[in-house]
């Protein structure tokens, strides 16, 4: 399994407007083959830094994500409102303990 783990700074003015992006493709993405789960988190102390965390069978289906035309549209909708350069993290899960 992969986790991916992706850290989105945003304009404070321009968080609404990514929500809106995220609400209309979720489930989308949550659905795209290969797709475990889907949890969207904010920084709890900068409330315009928002974390997307996806959960892959494996690093194919993640890269088949990352090269679709869903990820494509969503994308280009998500980075016009940021202030700062996005990071993403592949993990693979060694251990998970309750």
């Amino acid at each position: 399994m992969i986790n991916r783990i992706v850290r989105m700074s945003f304009e404070p003015d321009k968080v609404a407007d990514f929500l809106q992006v995220f609400e209309q493709a979720k489930e989308k993405i949550a659905a795209f083959e290969g797709c475990e789960g889907l949890t969207l988190l904010r920084d709890a102390h900068q409330a315009h830094v928002m974390f997307t965390y996806s959960y892959w069978r494996d690093q194919d289906c993640l890269n088949k994500y990352r090269f679709s035309d869903l990820f494509k549209d969503t994308w280009a909708k998500t980075k016009i409102h940021f202030n700062d350069k996005p990071l993403a993290w592949s993990l693979e899960v060694l251990q998970l303990v309750k």
